[in-house]
């Protein structure tokens, strides 16, 4: 299975593999995300450390089933080769009501096929008032003119 754009990753390719990465974790769907990486994909999310496409999937259900009206945004941060480093930021609500906006940079490794063999990341959440969100988006796909992380000053 081949997963295009292929590395080694240009400034053009690597901002469309971080978009394909956003559309995909905007979709809140755990299966579709995870066919994105190899089927031994090793992460670190937070604390956490999660090993093939099962695992991912389990975690992505257990992540949205806690992380309600999520909505993100990705941002490349640098690239060489068959590595990408983003940066993000990503709002959600608890059950409560509480919103968080949460903060982070991932590490991505790809293999020659295209496809994540190692994401690590590093995330930090934020409470924030309803009336101090940026992401009003309909769930789902950020739109082509809402604005970027850097265009909001995040």
């Amino acid at each position: 299975m081949s997963r295009p754009p292929l590395p080694p990753f240009t400034d053009e390719t690597a901002a469309q593999k971080a978009r394909m990465a956003e559309d995909a974790w905007n979709s809140r769907d755990p299966e579709r995300v995870a066919l994105a990486y190899t089927p031994d994909s090793v992460w670190r999310n937070r604390a956490e450390f999660v090993k093939g496409r099962e695992e991912i999937a389990a975690f992505l259900r257990r992540k949205w089933a806690r992380e309600l009206e999520y909505r993100l945004i990705k941002e490349v941060w640098a690239h060489q080769g068959n590595r990408i480093a983003v940066r993000f930021a990503y709002e959600w609500r608890d059950d409560s009501g509480q919103w968080f906006r949460s903060h982070g940079n991932e590490n991505w490794e790809f293999d020659e096929a295209g496809l994540m063999r190692r994401r690590i990341a590093s995330i930090n959440d934020l409470p924030i008032a309803e009336a101090d969100r940026k992401y009003h988006w309909p769930l789902g796909r950020r739109p082509d003119d809402h604005p970027s992380l850097s265009d909001l000053g995040l």
